[in-house]
């Protein structure tokens, strides 16, 4: 997990596992790793990422929580969900929704992301691996590693953990909007 963390640093772009399926990350605020990231997945600027966690503390520092959204999101997390909410300044501009002002965010429930979370010290900006021709996320580290060999910096490779991305939940308005179903159950939501 040092290694991964000190390659991110130092402006890497990485695939690490999650709870949902495998997924690109770089750090936050590395411009380059970003664009290297959209160069991947062959996205636009238009193509939003989410910001991966540790906790909900560090969820608050950069999106708006009040306390009803806060109940809603610790009885979800850690988990397979991918929240929009509104953010905060500490959120860099480029990453945000243009009209909206809003960041996906999400904490994971997977040893592996957690232990490279904890080392890091800070979120990981994060896109679901699956590339452009392909019907699902990538999910076997091989595969990982004769497609993007050269075009990735760390493959953490933890076996196969899911081809179902995160379920995304729209907490910006009045009630919970199920945006995407994906691997997170919509139970602990009460949607």
């Amino acid at each position: 997990m040092r290694r991964a963390a000190e390659i991110a640093r130092a402006g890497g772009v990485i695939v690490y596992p999650t709870d949902s399926c495998y997924a690109l990350g770089c750090r936050l605020g590395d411009k380059v790793a970003m664009e290297r990231m959209r160069a991947i997945r062959q996205v636009d600027e238009r193509h939003h990422f989410a910001l991966v966690c540790r906790n909900l503390a560090e969820l608050a520092v950069y999106a708006k929580v009040d306390n009803s959204r806060f109940r809603l999101l610790k009885s979800a997390t850690p988990g397979s969900y991918t929240f929009i909410l509104k953010a905060t300044r500490e959120v860099p501009k480029r990453l945000l929704h243009r009209s909206r002002r809003t960041i996906g965010l999400r904490v994971p429930d997977h040893k592996v992301v957690r232990a490279l979370l904890a080392e890091l010290g800070e979120p990981l900006l994060s896109s679901t691996l699956q590339l452009p021709a392909d019907e699902l996320p990538l999910n076997d580290a091989q595969e990982i590693r004769d497609r993007l060999e050269h075009q990735v910096d760390l493959i953490l490779d933890c076996g196969p953990c899911g081809i179902m991305p995160t379920t995304v939940v729209d907490l910006t308005g009045e009630t919970p909007v199920i945006t995407r179903e994906g691997r997170g159950s919509t139970a602990p939501l009460g949607i």
